[in-house]
């Protein structure tokens, strides 16, 4: 709409907004948080359709006049670190819940066609995992040790190998998203299709079973964190292809910062992952139940961190969530401009 249009509509609005700040130190916490989480969604239509405009100079400094109020009081945390954990990452997946559904169904889809296709042609698992690697564990099978694999490698340089690679994954999966998701979507579809090549290249000689207890100590956290890392690069590509009402640079910031903070949050994770490969995985003679116990535990550990929690402490609309968001999208504010 033309800018006088939106100034009328609008106007009055503002002049409430401004009274209520003189009379700040007597309303409610809940009333000026409202205030100014509608400031910000004015402030960003004004900054895209009408950024030189002397009504986007008075939106951003009445918004900053409430940031600064909100925020004034706000002591530095001095558990930052645990707060990330405890806090950001939750918050920031379950602000971007549909791209981790959106990376799960990618690569459960592509399972699905690694499985049918290795099904309708053996050969089909020597393209994807290469004839070294298939060429190896038929030796191993031979030998009665399908999952021998493991066992050669010292501990620790598995270790570091692995941790190393499980690293650049996520990254790479984060980055491919600077290709408006394209990118991510087809890393997320590679992986996928060689776990189901890889896994039923072990079913076609009734080896599920057996491979289910082994692999999948470590797989299930390395797994799980891949698709979530997938998630990290469709909130960047997507941050890309629908901006909303942001200007897409703005937005491609925002979705970098929030993918990027999805991608630390597996860190930990992987390396986990990389130590019971290095070091558990290898026992292929462990008992079922410790294997089952190990890999139930990683499986609810995903689903409680990454999707439980993040449900439950932020998906019931509290006030505080959406005010971070809102500060995050259009901050920092030029506070230099003059009221009009």
């Amino acid at each position: 709409m033309r800018e006088v249009v939106f100034l009328r509509q609008n106007a009055d609005k503002w002049k409430k907004y401004e009274q209520l700040f003189e009379q700040k130190d007597h309303s409610s916490a809940d009333e000026l948080a409202e205030v100014y989480l509608a400031l910000t969604d004015d402030l960003a239509y004004s900054k895209t359709y009408y950024p030189n405009s002397k009504t986007t100079d008075f939106l951003n400094v009445l918004t900053g006049k409430y940031h600064q109020f909100i925020y004034k009081n706000k002591r530095e945390d001095r558990n930052r670190l645990l707060r990330f954990w405890v806090d950001e990452v939750p918050e920031v997946m379950y602000r971007n819940r549909y791209n981790l559904l959106l990376a799960f169904v990618v690569f459960m889809l592509a399972v699905g066609i690694g499985v049918v296709s290795v099904l309708q042609d053996e050969r089909f698992v020597r393209l994807i995992l290469g004839d070294d690697y298939v060429n190896m564990t038929l030796d191993n099978i031979a030998r009665g040790d399908p999952m021998g694999v493991y066992k050669f490698a010292n501990e620790w340089d598995m270790f570091f190998r692995i941790a190393y690679n499980n690293v650049m994954v996520a990254l790479r999966a984060f980055a491919f998203g600077l290709l408006i998701s394209f990118g991510t979507g087809m890393f997320m579809f590679y992986n996928g299709v060689m776990l189901g090549s890889f896994l039923t290249f072990f079913a076609l000689r009734n080896l599920l079973w057996e491979s289910t207890l082994v692999i999948w100590i470590h797989g299930t956290l390395e797994i799980s964190v891949i698709v979530v890392a997938g998630s990290a690069g469709f909130v960047l590509g997507n941050s890309i292809l629908f901006p909303g009402t942001l200007p897409r640079g703005t937005s491609l910031v925002k979705g970098a910062k929030e993918g990027m903070k999805i991608v630390i949050g597996t860190v930990p994770i992987f390396i986990v992952a990389a130590f019971l490969e290095g070091f558990v995985t290898r026992h292929t003679e462990m008992p079922a139940f410790l294997s089952l116990f190990i890999i139930g535990s990683s499986a609810t550990f995903i689903l409680w961190y990454f999707v439980w929690y993040p449900y439950h402490r932020f998906g019931k609309g509290h006030l505080i969530e959406r005010i971070k968001h809102s500060a995050t999208q259009f901050l920092p504010l030029h506070h230099s401009k003059t009221n009009t």
